[in-house]
């Protein structure tokens, strides 16, 4: 991570990269692994062992992650930050691995192969499971090309369509992620179509009051303007054009999308349009959570891993 002072104001420069490289210096680090046995998995764990990044607890078919490993990564069979449990079915993998995070023997827990419905059943378990009463939601970190620093994305997978409340809690999980990776006020554009209030629009309505709310400290650590259309939100000259001026306008770290379509829409056009580079995690519970698709690469799912853990170590 890099910085430098601009008009007085520091503007911090991050690549998905350097959340490795920071990843890499937090000490005793340990992600459980639920249902382990599947190749972009161990290849992902593999990347993370070799940057000596943390420790992991593979749940699973012990003979299947053993033969996947010997494919993938032999590497990994006598390695001392590898520890294989044995788990008879995907849903006892996923029990377990919850149960490690729970007990302070893990502190973040990763989506092997297991549906994501099977995972999140055991997450929120009354009696063992990693529930805080938050909003559980997805906090995407982006790589786009030509912007000289990360963009969130918040929330693309977990909240269908979010109220006015749910959105600020949705916000505060994407602020502490934000925070945990060394960017200390970050700026939060609740996105819209227009940049105005329009009473028929609701994101617009819920985008003034959620600037309302940080602005009386009921949403706090971060600055929240809205409503603003995306160009708006990320481009300085687009704001300059509509004489938009605001600390957020044209430099917002974290876009909070009004609902589910237009936050997966967002996130898979950066992927296969702008081929842009992203690492993920699910917020708002005891411990962060990597649930990556099966469609990730080994590559996302390590930079999904060290925003989990970098996550993690954040008080």
């Amino acid at each position: 991570m890099e910085s430098k002072k601009e008009k007085g104001v520091e503007i911090t420069y991050m690549n998905l990269q350097s959340l490795v490289e920071k990843a890499t210096q937090i000490e005793h680090s340990t992600v459980a692994v639920a249902a382990a046995g599947d190749k972009e998995v161990l290849g992902a764990v593999a990347m993370a062992v070799e940057k000596k990044m943390a420790e992991f607890l593979l749940y699973g078919d012990k003979e299947e992650i053993l033969s996947l490993m010997k494919e993938v990564a032999p590497q990994l069979q006598s390695h001392s930050n590898i520890k294989i449990k044995h788990a008879f079915s995907p849903q006892k993998a996923a029990e377990l691995a919850v149960k490690a995070v729970k007990e302070n023997e893990a502190d973040a827990l990763m989506k092997g192969n297991v549906p994501t419905a099977v995972i999140l059943k055991a997450v929120l378990n009354k009696e063992w499971g990693l529930r805080t009463g938050s909003v559980l939601s997805h906090v995407a970190a982006f790589e786009v090309t030509g912007f000289d620093r990360l963009t969130f994305i918040t929330d693309a997978a977990m909240n269908i369509a979010p109220d006015l409340q749910q959105k600020a809690q949705i916000i505060e999980n994407a602020v502490g992620v934000a925070r945990s990776i060394g960017i200390s006020h970050p700026k939060v554009a609740p996105i819209a179509a227009v940049e105005v209030v329009n009473p028929s629009m609701q994101a617009t309505v819920d985008a003034a009051s959620l600037t309302m709310m940080n602005q009386r400290g009921q949403i706090r650590h971060c600055v929240v303007d809205g409503p603003l259309a995306l160009d708006n939100a990320v481009s300085h000259h687009a704001a300059e054009h509509k004489g938009i001026e605001s600390e957020v306008a044209g430099q917002a770290d974290i876009l909070l999308v009004p609902n589910i379509e237009t936050g997966n829409a967002l996130y898979k056009s950066l992927i296969y349009f702008a081929k842009a580079k992203v690492g993920a995690v699910i917020a708002g519970a005891k411990a962060p959570i990597v649930l990556t698709s099966r469609a990730d690469s080994a590559e996302s799912k390590l930079y999904s891993l060290a925003l989990a853990i970098c996550s993690a170590s954040y008080k």
